[in-house]
């Protein structure tokens, strides 16, 4: 099965593109006024949601695609959004005026960011960026950037990171315009239409905190003692899930809620902590194996 990751509040499903033998995903666009990753009434445009406790973000040093060194050192004291896309994407094409507009707008104040997901050499790439007007430095991504941040099952992705480095939002799929303006105009110290709520970060930004989460997208723990849900809890950041996501099963219903095979393998989980049984986690030869008796 193919991972997808849509995220909450998406229009339609996410889309799936082949190129050069490799499988990406792409994500689309959310509706006006929704809110980012982490929010609790993502129709609440008044909303602004920020982590509690940013975590710094992970440096970055690497040449954009004219040769030019871009360092994360050099952007102390601004605003970064980090915009992981591709040429092949719709999504991230659609967005490209509206981040051509923000640089231009906040200028000195704010810096993106593109790291390109393409396979295509950066040459070609380039040639992109200059025919549709790109003001922000390109970037090419590599596994270790990727997987620093989490890792980027869907495209495009955007980090905001404040004036002091650290990641306060991540969003999946095209959001309007007036989501960044908030944002940025709330790290920078400007005034904002809206309230600013804090969230902790159990796996919405970066994905490795899914294991500080007492709750998961359609996993019911109901019946289950205290202790009993620890337990499930700890199976389920331990499991692997089979979908072919490479992930755990607690990372799976973070990032695919519409997953299947990870919904069904976490229910079984939790009725086998109910029934007593399988107080440990399986391994990835064990997993998909009946539970013993």
């Amino acid at each position: 099965m193919l991972k997808t990751n849509i995220g909450r509040g998406l229009l339609v499903l996410a889309g799936v593109f082949a190129m050069a033998g490799a499988v990406a995903f792409y994500a689309v666009r959310h509706p006006k006024g929704s809110g980012g990753q982490g929010s609790s009434s993502s129709t609440d445009a008044s909303v602004i949601r920020f982590v509690k406790n940013p975590e710094p973000a992970p440096p970055i040093q690497a040449r954009d695609l004219s040769g030019n060194p871009v360092s994360s050192a050099d952007w102390k004291g601004k605003v970064v959004l980090l915009n992981f896309w591709a040429t092949w994407c719709p999504p991230c094409r659609e967005e490209i005026p509206e981040l051509i507009s923000l640089q231009t707008q906040y200028k000195d104040r704010l810096q993106i960011i593109g790291v390109s997901e393409d396979d295509d050499p950066p040459q070609k790439v380039l040639q992109f960026v200059q025919k549709v007007g790109i003001n922000y430095p390109v970037i090419m991504a590599t596994t270790e950037l990727s997987d620093a941040y989490g890792g980027v099952p869907a495209l495009p992705t955007s980090f905001l990171i404040n004036a002091q480095g650290r990641v306060m939002q991540r969003h999946t799929g095209v959001y309007p315009i007036e989501t960044y303006i908030q944002e940025v105009r709330a790290m920078l110290g400007l005034p904002v239409d809206g309230r600013i709520e804090t969230f902790a970060d159990t796996g919405q930004v970066f994905l490795k905190n899914v294991a500080n989460a007492t709750d998961l997208p359609g996993v019911s723990f109901a019946g289950l003692t205290p202790e009993q849900k620890k337990i499930a809890l700890r199976r389920l950041n331990a499991e692997p899930c089979t979908c072919g996501c490479k992930e755990t099963l607690a990372e799976c219903r973070v990032t695919d809620t519409e997953c299947p095979v990870s919904q069904a393998m976490a229910e079984k989980v939790v009725r086998e902590v109910a029934a007593g049984g399988l107080a440990e986690p399986q391994t990835s030869s064990d997993a998909g194996k009946p539970a013993s008796n």
